[in-house]
């Protein structure tokens, strides 16, 4: 069977627009709705309302779907039969459904909406509101003119006839309604600045400039010499050249601003780290533009990034670190000889040690490497090993009595350590302990037990203190130094990766063990540190959605180098920063 849909609405002038439109099916479903065949949006029709299907002698039959009836003809059921000749009205809610056949025999549907005021006097209406207003296009230019005089005029006259000043951030703002044209909350870092828009936009309708920037941030490191970044910039394709064309139009600074990655007014947040394209851009064929870089290509952690070059110390007495690679298995030259193994054994002696020592000492079960590895103020790495604090606990430095107390050899100052064992070995001693006295940790069989006889027999003797079994040899590399005895300087670099950050306190959850092999570590000259495949069983690029971290370029890597401090914003340097910015293709 055919049905002919007809839809009839009415402009605001009165005129009439039919949409048509055929079913070619048995049944029509009316109601709210959007999979009925016919859907009307009006709260008082029910989702499903009515059928209406095929009756016996060319008639329709209308039947109610839910629990409310229609009107038809002016009463209202819940079924009813029309014969498609003599047509009915159904009233559904605000919409009126006329059931006919048009001259082709087709049975046709057409759908008004009910006039509420339809048959009712005119005279009324002169007591409405709308009778004594202007008509609807005189007060939208009406409404028009009052935006644009208090939001665009009334502010652009406040700016041109302020004190113009230099920016300030602690200055509050003197254009009026400003705040009505910002596009959103500042940042948590500049939410200070939300009633001083002047000190940032410091001329109408041009975008934030650097130089402003600067005003504050001047101590923020560039991310690299100003003249090689510009050279190792990736150039413009068609289409960014093109954006950039149109952004530079409109007052907005080129690729390099500060504004190019620091967007504000997105809500009191903090800025989103920059995603990895934004380094990949330049970084993935950085050696095509810099051909003496040092730099090897990388775009994505996962799958195209070299091995990491820790600094580390080659060479005894080197003055200067040196960056190699972990795939070269490089050997550090710390000066100082640490057996990781032996102190780890949970069988060695150095676990007896400990147990022995107690919790009293700070000890109490084998050594691990939270003994004497502990995590800096700022939890990110760790504080620097000292003998005092980690060593002498079982490395005492013990060699001599007098009355009660107990005399110790200076750690670090080879001359008087010497000038000390050189007095010791004149003068005749007695133990440090008599075999009579209660024994303790200094006693024959304690912990600090050494033998204070005649020099000949001493361990801690000039002849055999810098030598490698000496007490000094046991750690140290004995030398001559200008003639002297001594030992090789310790050289151990503060910071290992140089181009980017670890953050150990992220890490908490992790075993030491996981990144570092010093249970299996004989020498110190091994470098324990994880190599690349090993940080990749966790942390892939920024789009491998099956890595268990995954990770930008932003995550290890920060933009900013504070090596490479941008010109400070003082009297007789902003000529230099805009020639900066010049030479970066900023104009």
């Amino acid at each position: 069977m055919t049905f002919l849909i007809r839809t009839i609405d009415h402009t605001a002038s009165g005129r009439e627009i039919v949409r048509d439109r055929t079913l070619e099916q048995d049944t029509v479903t009316i109601g709210r709705s959007t999979e009925c065949d016919i859907h009307l949006p009006d709260l008082a029709v029910e989702q499903q309302h009515v059928r209406i299907m095929p009756a016996a002698g060319g008639q329709l039959r209308v039947e109610a779907i839910g629990t409310l009836g229609f009107g038809i003809d002016g009463r209202t059921a819940t079924e009813a039969t029309v014969s498609t000749r003599e047509g009915a009205e159904l009233a559904l809610g605000s919409s009126l459904l006329a059931l006919g056949i048009d001259d082709s025999g087709t049975t046709t549907i057409t759908i008004r909406k009910f006039e509420e005021r339809e048959g009712k006097s005119d005279v009324l209406r002169g007591f409405a509101l709308a009778s004594v207003l202007p008509g609807k296009r005189a007060m939208s230019w009406m409404a028009v003119a009052a935006i644009v005089l208090a939001f665009l005029a009334l502010p652009i006259v406040s700016h041109l006839t302020r004190e113009r000043i230099d920016p300030d951030n602690m200055r509050a703002g003197g254009v009026a309604f400003d705040n009505s044209w910002s596009t959103g909350s500042l940042s948590l870092a500049h939410h200070g600045l939300e009633d001083n828009c002047e000190a940032c936009h410091v001329d109408a309708f041009v975008a934030v400039r650097a130089d402003t920037c600067l005003s504050c941030h001047a101590e923020v490191g560039d991310h690299a010499v100003a003249g090689r970044m510009a050279d190792g910039r990736k150039p413009h394709e068609f289409g960014e050249a093109l954006q950039w064309a149109v952004a530079d139009f409109f007052g907005k600074e080129g690729p390099g601003a500060c504004t190019t990655c620091h967007s504000e007014h997105e809500g009191p947040a903090r800025m989103e780290p920059a995603s990895q394209q934004f380094c990949a851009d330049c970084h993935d064929s950085l050696d095509t533009r810099l051909t003496d870089t040092e730099l090897a290509n990388a775009h994505d952690f996962g799958t195209a990034h070299p091995e990491f070059r820790p600094a580390i110390f080659t060479e005894l007495r080197r003055d200067t670190v040196r960056r190699i690679s972990l795939a070269e298995n490089p050997l550090e030259a710390s000066g100082i000889k640490f057996p990781h193994d032996l102190h780890l054994d949970p069988d060695g002696g150095a676990a007896k040690m400990a147990i022995r020592l107690g919790s009293s000492s700070g000890y109490g079960s084998p050594l691990g490497c939270k003994d004497c590895h502990e995590a800096s103020r700022d939890r990110v790495s760790f504080e620097p090993i000292s003998m005092e604090d980690n060593c002498e606990a079982c490395h005492s430095l013990v060699y001599d009595r007098v009355g009660a107390t107990y005399r110790t050899l200076p750690h670090g100052d080879v001359e008087q350590t010497l000038a000390d064992l050189r007095a010791m070995d004149r003068t005749p001693r007695r133990p440090v302990v008599s075999g009579r006295s209660r024994p303790g940790k200094y006693a024959r069989d304690g912990l600090y037990y050494s033998n204070f006889g005649p020099p000949v027999r001493s361990l801690v003797g000039v002849n055999r203190a810098l030598a490698p079994g000496g007490v000094c040899g046991e750690c140290h590399l004995p030398a001559t130094i200008n003639g002297k005895l001594g030992v090789v300087p310790i050289n151990l670099p503060d910071r290992f990766l140089l181009n980017g950050g670890f953050d150990h306190h992220a890490h908490r959850q992790e075993e030491c063990s996981s990144c570092h092999e010093a249970a299996t570590s004989k020498v110190s000259t091994d470098l324990l540190l994880p190599d690349l495949n090993s940080c990749r069983k966790c942390h892939q690029g920024e789009q491998a959605r099956q890595a268990e971290v995954p990770s930008s370029c932003a995550m290890c890597h920060s933009y900013h180098d504070p090596g490479h401090p941008l010109p400070a914003n003082k009297p007789g340097q902003e000529r230099d920063m805009i020639a900066f910015l010049r030479r970066m293709g900023i104009e």
